[in-house]
């Protein structure tokens, strides 16, 4: 635990840097806009992306797809049309578009039909419909993100997520910080953790850690989670392993038990910036929890875990809220942070987003 808080020469406190919450997110990747759930057939809705409006819309037939969300003629949002066979309708003059975005309207003047709305690549995976927003040549080249539990019938996914008003960094560096435990002490009790160690590269910071129950009772979601109660967490300390990497621009938090072989818990997640200046982000989250011995326990006790979750989500969003609050009050990055692998992270969210006018990647 101490090593966490040590300084080191390369991550100076005082160093100098682009304000963190002023990099915009890199669009050269796959990001989720919306539940399969919210899209059903032949319908449409509007979703956005660092203030862009994008509809995505459902054929009768075939596959999403995702075109600009404004129709040119007079900036109405696409979203409120109505679907028919394999285009979008505009509610205003009903002028229709393919999913080339090509106007198809017929019975309009030769000018009209000109009209023309920009395509984004368009994908669905694990229960989310995904776009590249992104140099569109690229698209085929950059995977999509792989979650393997999702359709793993050993265990239960549960799909969660909100806007939170918050830059998308916030949310990196509270999910990768172990040390703000004492946040959620009234959930979990006392908890110490150990920083076991990090590791980076390319693209990717990772970070590793351990705990020990200091005081408190174990809450049932977290017996459930790990399949056992433990009472006494002296006999469980530092039992279980927690790992969170940020591999640019996902995150993931996986918790290992010794004596299981796979995972207990295994969570996925993305930040979508909402508002041109990023500010606010959609929050799509995947949270795979192990089945339990006894057949169907798991479910019977999934309203207690989604309650539980429901809550650790709520204290975290309070928090990042807070802090983008003062971001805003202070007129900018003030933090002073001591955690090196926190630094770490900072540094690559730089290097892989981009500059505050939006040419090329930031520089570190």
């Amino acid at each position: 635990m101490e090593n966490e808080f040590r300084q080191t020469s390369e991550h100076p406190v005082c160093a100098e840097h682009t304000d963190l919450r002023r990099i915009r997110t890199n669009p050269d990747f796959w990001y989720p806009v919306a539940w399969s759930r919210e899209l059903r057939r032949e319908k449409a809705i509007d979703v956005r992306f660092a203030g862009r409006h994008i509809v995505v819309v459902r054929p009768k037939s075939g596959e999403p797809y995702a075109l600009d969300g404004l129709c040119p003629h007079r900036q109405v949002l696409l979203g409120k049309g109505d679907v028919h066979g394999d285009a979008i309708s505009c509610i205003a003059h009903g002028l229709r578009y393919d999913r080339d975005g090509q106007c198809v309207s017929s019975d309009v003047s030769a000018e009209a039909q000109c009209l023309h709305l920009t395509t984004w690549a368009c994908r669905e995976k694990g229960g989310l419909i995904f776009v590249f927003m992104g140099e569109q040549s690229l698209a085929d080249k950059i995977p999509l993100p792989d979650f393997p539990r999702v359709k793993d019938r050993r265990y239960r996914t549960r799909r969660f997520g909100q806007v939170v008003n918050c830059h998308y960094s916030f949310m990196h560096e509270n999910l990768m910080d172990m040390n703000h435990q004492v946040l959620h002490s009234r959930l979990v009790g006392k908890m110490k953790p150990r920083f076991l160690g990090m590791d980076h590269g390319d693209g990717f910071v990772e970070a590793r850690y351990t705990f020990v129950r200091t005081g408190g009772k174990q809450p049932l979601s977290e017996a459930l989670i790990y399949g056992q109660r433990r009472r006494d967490g002296r006999d469980f300390a530092y039992r279980d392993v927690m790992t969170i990497r940020t591999q640019y621009p996902y995150q993931t938090l996986r918790i290992e038990t010794q004596g299981i072989e796979e995972p207990v818990m295994e969570l996925w997640i993305s930040y979508v910036p909402q508002d041109r200046d990023e500010l606010t982000n959609r929050v799509f989250g995947l949270l795979s929890i192990k089945r339990l011995k006894v057949p169907f326990l798991l479910d019977l006790a999934w309203p207690i875990l989604v309650a539980f979750t429901e809550r650790v989500f709520f204290e975290d969003r309070e928090i990042v809220e807070l802090e983008q609050a003062a971001w805003k009050d202070l007129g900018g990055d003030h933090n002073q942070e001591v955690f090196p692998v926190i630094n770490q992270l900072r540094d690559l969210l730089r290097r892989c987003g981009q500059r505050p006018d939006g040419v090329g990647k930031a520089a570190s």
